[in-house]
């Protein structure tokens, strides 16, 4: 591993440190690219080192959100996403920030983030994302309703069989059986599986479950 693994485009950012510091800093990120699925906490140690190094690179700290809220250190990764945001002013943070106080605990912080007026401007797989942590944000206040509203609103029946049409549609079927709506559950969760592909989730699992629960 020499960090001319690293995409270009976060390469160049790299570009302002000195030679030896930027090809050190890049290892650490190519290590956490690499480990992020599989090991995250390993991952977020290898962007704790580059941070080290790198602190105003606003990729290094962006780096290190991801690495923290994919091993659940949700605290660590809204404050490196909201460094990283102060440095760059990107918007594309903000689903996984709201998740981040979902997952603390905070629905109502969440739900402020997914009014934020720059949602509307992010790419349609973010906006999805933005959609599926509101409506759970709404489930953990006890607002079934507009969690079903929220989802019902995004763009279920799209044609495409992107993953984040997946996600929402498996998120709507969710709420659908949370709500007591178990044929309409049963549906969405159909119609999850002829779009999901890559088996990205369970909703065929969910399927028997239901239809045994039925018989």
């Amino acid at each position: 591993m020499t960090g001319k693994e690293l995409d270009h485009n976060i390469a160049q950012q790299l570009r302002g440190l000195p030679e030896k510091l930027a090809n050190r800093v890049a290892r650490h990120l190519v290590a956490a690219g690499m480990l992020l699925e599989d090991d995250p906490e390993t991952a977020y140690a290898h962007t704790q080192a580059a941070r080290a190094r790198a602190a105003r690179i606003a990729v290094v700290r962006e780096a290190c959100g991801e690495a923290a809220y994919a091993a659940g250190h949700y605290t660590e990764a809204l404050t490196e996403l909201k460094a990283a945001k102060r440095l760059n002013g990107a918007q594309d943070y903000l689903p996984v920030m709201a998740d981040c106080e979902r997952a603390l605990g905070r629905p109502d912080r969440a739900l402020t983030l997914a009014r934020n007026p720059a949602v509307a401007n992010l790419e349609p797989h973010l906006k999805a994302e933005m959609t599926i942590v509101e409506a759970g944000a709404r489930r953990d206040q006890g607002q079934l309703d507009a969690a079903l509203r929220t989802l019902e609103n995004a763009p279920l029946r799209n044609k495409t069989h992107a993953n984040w049409v997946v996600r929402l549609r498996y998120a709507y079927a969710d709420t659908l059986h949370a709500a007591g709506r178990t044929p309409e559950a049963l549906e969405w969760f159909h119609r999850t599986i002829a779009i999901d592909n890559d088996h990205t989730t369970n909703a065929e699992q969910r399927i028997h479950e239901l239809e045994n629960q039925n018989n």
